[in-house]
């Protein structure tokens, strides 16, 4: 399949047009590749250390979730890690495209994956945007669970080192419905009251709002912006997988820019 026609059927199915505008989706980075049988390397965010895997491994289109470029640069600067990522993309024909709140709001994009990695059930969007779709998720577990082995499942599930929550006083009480984000959601703590919602999980939570959400009762559960997002990248090389490309594979050097002391 060739470049221009993955780009065409991924945006059918998660439309450029649904991105913020706040936000950057589409085009980041084209060499003039479009023709080219594609050879896709995806990843969460294209860091330098991304672009030189995908120089590599002969990839020819960095497919991110994160955008590259957030605000218009007003320069070009040796020494500055966009201007090499630009200057290495265009040396080496490589584009980078991404898909931001556009894919968080499709069918199986950031927040679908998340609640199916928690098997929920009788799933609906925190924030409708359009029919069936939205920002974040919230269901009802397939078994009612104790928040401690909600806790320790989350924790196998998405590999996160460590997880911040709200003070509990009772690891024991019983969960069954679960709101969902993946990324820096805690802005929606409000939306998630609304959904009955007894735990919210995402990530980049600030003190102040896990006192907020203690205050509304939710309890609030920060997986990390990496551990909640990254799935969503691995479901995105099966979709690719299935539409027969010449290559594509997972980034193995993407990074989750935080390290934990044991």
């Amino acid at each position: 399949m060739k470049i221009a026609d993955l780009i065409i059927w991924f945006e059918t199915w998660a439309n450029p047009s649904w991105c913020e505008s706040w936000d950057n989706c589409g085009w980041q980075v084209e060499p003039g590749i479009l023709d080219q049988e594609a050879r896709v390397l995806v990843c969460l965010t294209p860091t330098l250390a991304v672009i030189q895997e995908a120089i590599a491994l002969h990839a020819n289109l960095i497919f991110a979730h994160h955008p590259l470029i957030f605000h218009p640069p007003k320069s070009f600067r040796t020494g500055e890690a966009l201007t090499e990522i630009m200057r290495l993309a265009f040396t080496h024909n490589i584009g980078i495209y991404t898909a931001h709140t556009n894919f968080d709001q499709v069918a199986n994009g950031t927040a679908d994956v998340l609640a199916q990695i928690l098997q929920l059930q009788q799933v609906s969007p925190i924030i409708p945007t359009q029919s069936g779709l939205g920002y974040g998720r919230v269901g009802m577990l397939e078994s009612t669970l104790t928040l401690q082995e909600l806790l320790h499942h989350i924790q196998i599930q998405l590999n996160s080192p460590h997880l911040i929550f709200s003070p509990t006083a009772d690891l024991k009480q019983k969960i069954s419905r679960v709101a969902v984000l993946g990324g820096s959601g805690a802005g929606f703590i409000s939306a998630v009251v609304k959904t009955n919602a007894q735990v919210y999980l995402t990530s980049d939570c600030k003190f102040h709002q896990f006192q907020e959400s203690r205050d509304l009762g939710i309890i609030l559960i920060d997986a990390g912006h990496y551990a909640t997002e990254r799935p969503a990248c691995h479901r995105l090389v099966e979709k690719f997988q299935a539409l027969n490309l010449d290559w594509v594979q997972l980034s193995e050097q993407d990074e989750d820019f935080r390290q934990f002391l044991a």
